[in-house]
């Protein structure tokens, strides 16, 4: 068999895999869990990269992760490197982090500062807008360097939150009213004067959806979760099923204060299966932010904050990111696949600019709520996926009300890849 035949053999297993996939979801039970190969087959892996990963708009970091001119930071979308930079003129841009030469990455680093963009191969060197500056003489006279500019991804930017699409046509819809709301609600904590205090990277041995699914209940928190527990209440909102008459009572005065300061709280959803959603809920009574104690992690609060007991803004950005927003300090996790059964999970806090660390703030105790949750989740999505596994597995029911998150993800996923499938 020559190479020839093994890539026509290829093509043909993936588009059966696609076939396959499509019939799956067409006829999926709405309350029950999905099938083995969608959480474990390498084929249907590629066309989630492809179908959801290189088309949707994807969350991947803050603009005060870029404060000033040639501050960049990278991040690798399956086997797509991308570079987020800040240019001359403010503008927060994505590219494809990959020289127009022979492909090599420009920049190595997490996190960097350049005057230029300068390929560690050859040379070749950009401005911050991805214009070729210079390939060298040896390219020859005829050679167009406008012809060979970096590629860019989309890129938008929100209340301080940086999204990228790496279609060649980003999908319309109602992104643009997602990120109209989140502007506004985000105009409180001053984003652009906020700084990262801490990044952890963990390696998680589970299917990306089952990173998502387990984020989207609290069904497990009582069992898994007792640092979280200390100050997050499990209700998802002021209409969860489950939520008791106290709860929504210590919602109504919390939310009389948050008023008085024009701290926008109302929930605001968009899209088939919640998936850009924000809501304020309140913490446990006499708690400030999601630490181990219940107290600020950090002296100075963010923007114009001045209570302290603004709860956690909640914002979940479907397939890839969920936040918590306190007074003092806020968390953003993403989410992205390196294969089948192995998912890289960030999560960043960020304080005031200002704030100095290990006078205004502890990083330790900034992060040990999140390091242990963090932990436990993973622990369970790893033996969740092992159970997923096993020839003994059939998909299983969910509960409408402790599972109902996980619906939704479940049903905007469906959703996503038989609209994308078709075309």
């Amino acid at each position: 068999m020559n190479q020839n035949d093994l890539l026509n053999l290829r093509h043909a297993t993936l588009d059966e895999a696609r076939n396959d996939m499509y019939e799956r979801l067409s006829s999926r039970d709405a309350n029950y869990s999905l099938d083995a190969p969608l959480y474990n087959d390498p084929h249907m892996f590629r066309i989630d990269m492809e179908e959801v990963f290189q088309k949707e708009w994807l969350f991947v970091g803050m603009s005060s992760e870029v404060p000033k001119r040639g501050d960049y930071f990278t991040v690798e979308i399956g086997q797509n490197p991308v570079l987020v930079i800040r240019d001359a003129d403010g503008s927060v841009n994505a590219f494809h982090n990959t020289c127009r030469h022979r492909g090599s990455r420009l920049c190595t680093e997490k996190h960097g500062k350049v005057a230029n963009l300068v390929c560690p191969y050859h040379q070749w060197t950009y401005d911050l807008k991805g214009n070729l500056l210079f390939a060298g003489m040896e390219m020859g006279n005829g050679f167009d360097k406008q012809k060979h500019g970096l590629k860019r991804a989309h890129c938008k930017t929100a209340g301080g939150f940086v999204f990228v699409c790496l279609a060649n046509e980003a999908p319309k819809g109602d992104f643009d009213d997602f990120l109209q709301t989140l502007e506004e609600y985000m105009e409180p904590y001053d984003v652009e004067n906020t700084k990262l205090a801490i990044e952890s990277n963990m390696y998680e041995r589970a299917n990306w959806k089952l990173v998502l699914e387990n984020n989207r209940e609290c069904y497990h928190c009582a069992a898994n979760h007792p640092e979280l527990l200390n100050t997050l209440l499990e209700w998802d909102d002021t209409n969860d099923p489950r939520a008791p008459k106290d709860f929504l009572d210590h919602y109504q005065a919390q939310a009389d204060k948050w008023d008085a300061e024009s701290i926008p709280h109302a929930h605001k959803s968009f899209g088939p299966g919640l998936r850009n959603r924000i809501v304020r809920m309140p913490l446990k009574k006499g708690t400030q932010a999601m630490t181990i104690d219940g107290e600020a992690a950090c002296k100075k609060l963010l923007g114009r904050v001045n209570n302290p007991e603004l709860g956690s803004m909640r914002i979940l950005h479907l397939p890839n990111s969920w936040n918590h927003m306190q007074s003092d300090h806020f968390i953003v996790f993403r989410v992205l696949p390196i294969s089948a059964q192995e998912t890289m999970v960030t999560t960043k806090w960020f304080v005031h600019k200002d704030a100095v660390e290990g006078v205004d703030y502890d990083p330790e105790r900034l992060r040990k709520v999140w390091d242990a949750t963090n932990e436990q989740d993973r622990v369970l999505g790893e033996q969740n996926q092992l159970g997923i596994n096993s020839i003994a597995y059939q998909p299983g029911p969910y509960s409408e009300t402790y599972e109902f998150g996980v619906m939704n993800f479940i049903e905007w996923y469906s959703d996503t890849m038989l609209k994308n499938l078709k075309k």
